[in-house]
């Protein structure tokens, strides 16, 4: 009984067998999907962050570098998604030469060049094999394309109608609000207007005929009475102050003057002095004025700047300066032909034949302190002209 115990208590020992982490062979894909899984990543996101297709990362993870396009670029596909889930990217890449059996070739090596993943599927296929969903080239786990027809809703379509038809309606209905205002209608007037009453329409067409002559014109007292204004209502206008405007200063106030005893005188009526009203006489101001005697262009200029008088003076022609509290200044293009009248006297010429003078006051006392009595006999145009102005005044007297 003792070597049965002791017999069936090794067969427990060597049934139960205790193995340690360094006992299972991680792979390179394990180690990714676990790293991915903690992240919380699908191989969408994985697409969608690092640009790489869905089937080279499960390519990745199954460690079958036959799923890539171009061998040339395993290389770099591996680092960078090792990078992505802080992996080293060294270790990574060399785990996966080592688990795949894949070597780096040459660039220009005929072992660069990418095998369709189409042939190596249907190699794969072909040999029995059953179709991996991640190495084929149509991933069937991403969705699929939506048609376009399924991309639109009903609701969305009867709301856009009944806009389009709102609008179409508040156009149409604005348009013809705006039709109805820009026509015109003439409705016939009850009342016939009372020039067109007076007149009579056949009467003269009955004269016309009874003359013999059709083309007649139609006589003046007729088109008189046609185009003639009609009287306005003249209102009637009382003055405010009618007691005072009713009153005569000369006879009321102290300009009304003295009243003096009557002389009673035998056999004639009584003397009254001749009523007197004093009045004020002021010798009216001296003005100056421009004149031509030659064309020539001028432009006035008031104190502010802005342009009272310009334009080209003809020979004879004259130009009231007006008399400011500031005076203003004078352009002139033929200085030559421009004097100035003060008190029937005339002063200049402004400048010389053919040159510019700007820039100069117009008042009396700068006229008469610049220029001296213009000589008549230097300018016969000048002489001319005034002879011809006293002449003019002496026939009006």
């Amino acid at each position: 009984m003792i070597g049965r115990k002791l017999q069936r208590k090794s067969e427990e020992d060597k049934a139960v067998e205790l193995k340690g982490f360094d006992d299972f062979e991680v792979r390179l894909g394990d180690m990714m999907r676990g790293e991915r899984a903690t992240m919380g990543k699908s191989l969408l996101d994985v697409q969608r962050e690092l640009r790489i297709k869905a089937n080279y990362i499960a390519a990745i993870e199954n460690t079958d570098p036959s799923a890539f396009d171009t061998p040339g670029f395993i290389a770099g596909y591996v680092r960078s998604y090792a990078r992505y889930l802080n992996m080293d990217p060294d270790i990574a890449f060399a785990a996966f030469c080592r688990e795949s059996g894949f070597t780096v070739a040459h660039g220009m090596s005929s072992q660069a060049s990418g095998v369709r993943p189409g042939r190596v599927v249907e190699k794969k296929l072909s040999q029995g094999g059953e179709r991996d969903p991640f190495t084929a080239p149509n991933t069937p786990f991403i969705p699929e394309r939506e048609g376009f027809f399924s991309q639109i809703e009903p609701r969305a379509v009867g709301s856009s109608l009944v806009l389009l038809a709102l609008i179409a309606g508040i156009g149409y209905g604005g348009w013809t609000v705006l039709k109805e205002v820009q026509q015109v209608q003439v409705a016939p007037v009850e009342q016939v207007p009372m020039v067109l009453s007076d007149l009579d329409p056949l009467k003269g067409a009955v004269a016309s005929r009874a003359a013999g002559d059709e083309n007649d014109a139609p006589s003046a007292e007729a088109l008189d009475r046609l185009y003639r204004p009609q009287a306005l209502d003249v209102p009637v206008l009382m003055a405010r102050d009618a007691p005072i405007s009713t009153l005569d200063p000369r006879s009321v106030g102290t300009l009304a003057a003295p009243e003096l005893p009557q002389v009673q005188i035998a056999s004639a009526e009584p003397v009254r002095p001749e009523e007197s009203v004093p009045q004020v006489v002021e010798q009216a101001a001296p003005h100056l004025a421009m004149v031509a005697v030659r064309p020539s262009w001028v432009r006035v200029r008031a104190a502010d700047g802005s342009v009272i008088f310009e334009g080209i003076m003809e020979s004879g022609q004259t130009y009231q300066i007006p008399a400011t509290e500031e005076p203003p200044t004078l352009r002139a293009g033929e200085s030559g032909a421009i004097y100035f009248a003060v008190n029937g006297k005339h002063y200049g010429p402004v400048g010389e034949r053919g040159v510019v003078t700007s820039k100069l006051p117009l008042s009396i006392d700068a006229v008469t302190q610049r220029y001296q009595v213009a000589d008549l006999q230097q300018d016969r145009d000048l002489a001319r002209m005034v002879a011809e102005a006293q002449t003019t005044q002496t026939e009006g007297q």
